[in-house]
């Protein structure tokens, strides 16, 4: 007890104190994820809105899929992704193995499909609503896709919050195709992972407060914009 008692107390201190460490490895890691959620962003909500108001054969298959892939397991995606960049992968000479980068395209991977799907609910539900009412306007489908994205704001961001707290809590993948590398592709999860299986309580628990204090921020956020929508809605 006393020595989890010392370990959380160091904690504390080692983020009080603006160790650069510390801070580097938290920098990376929202460096690392906020990029990964605004390329997941600019591709999953095109398609996820498409899946809701366009009309094509397998439209329903494709719908099932976004939705499967939801679940994707991180460590398949990891594995994915070292196989294209690897060496003798086709993705092998631009050297992107063990670099940030790589752990962006793997987080790029498992977040799409989840901003994708929440997407296309949001824009479905506001569809069905608006279809007929935009049809007789004579909007095309892509001003439709647009209006109806510029009217699910709210639901967006939320989208996004939660790609940004999949992508956060992520340690699998990353530690694949990143290699938890000190100061270079060492982010809060890894870190974590191999800072307690050290011993060294402190900087993991230091690291977990902070990834905790994320979390928290997220589910505040996500509160923030659901009353912010119910608010719009009912003026």
């Amino acid at each position: 007890m006393d020595d989890g008692a010392s370990a959380f107390a160091t904690a504390l201190a080692l983020i009080a104190s603006g160790d650069p460490e510390f801070l580097g490895i938290v920098g990376l890691s929202l460096s690392v994820t906020l990029s990964a959620v605004l390329i997941s962003c600019a591709i999953g909500m095109p398609l996820g809105a498409a899946l809701a108001v366009a009309r094509f054969p397998g439209r329903g298959a494709a719908t099932v899929a976004v939705n499967a892939l939801m679940g994707l397991p991180p460590v398949v995606v990891g594995l994915m992704v070292y196989l294209m960049l690897s060496r003798s992968g086709p993705l092998g000479p631009l050297g992107l193995l063990y670099t940030p980068t790589a752990m962006i395209v793997a987080q790029t991977i498992l977040v799409t499909p989840i901003v994708a799907a929440l997407t296309r609910q949001a824009v479905a539900d506001l569809n069905a609503e608006y279809d007929e009412y935009l049809r007789s306007l004579g909007a095309s489908r892509a001003d439709t896709v647009g209006t109806l994205l510029w009217d699910a704001r709210f639901s967006l961001v939320t989208a996004a919050l939660a790609g940004f707290g999949r992508a956060s809590a992520e340690v699998g993948a990353v530690m694949i195709v990143g290699g938890n590398i000190a100061h270079v592709t060492r982010v809060m999860t890894t870190a974590i992972a191999l800072e307690t299986s050290k011993g060294d309580l402190a900087l993991a628990l230091g690291l977990g407060i902070v990834l905790l204090a994320i979390s928290f921020a997220i589910n505040a956020a996500v509160m923030g914009v659901r009353a912010q929508a119910e608010r719009v809605g009912h003026a």
